[in-house]
């Protein structure tokens, strides 16, 4: 894995993630433990995820689920769309 780069690497994206779901939480108002208690994640994995970015697929997918963002999940990893074949039916 490259040490420098200008993309970000996977721990930066992880760390931005946690922080990014602990200030939605907090804007929700919920606790730590509200949220482990509402999702089913234990306390201990949402702390992880929050201090360290690290987290099961499955319990992440939970807890975004509780704080009503789940569908922001459904466009990762989508295709890309290939213009040139767009342009194409507007073309001929």
């Amino acid at each position: 894995m490259l040490k420098y780069s200008v993309e970000k690497l996977p721990l930066d994206v992880r760390l931005e993630l946690a922080q990014k779901h602990k200030s939605l939480r907090k804007q929700k108002g919920l606790s730590q433990q509200d949220l482990a208690e509402r999702s089913g994640v234990s306390l201990g994995s949402l702390k992880r995820f929050e201090t360290q970015g690290q987290i099961s697929l499955e319990s992440l997918l939970k807890l975004v689920f509780v704080l009503g963002r789940l569908s922001d999940f459904e466009r990762v990893l989508e295709p890309e769309k290939n213009l040139k074949q767009i342009e194409k039916l507007f073309n001929s």
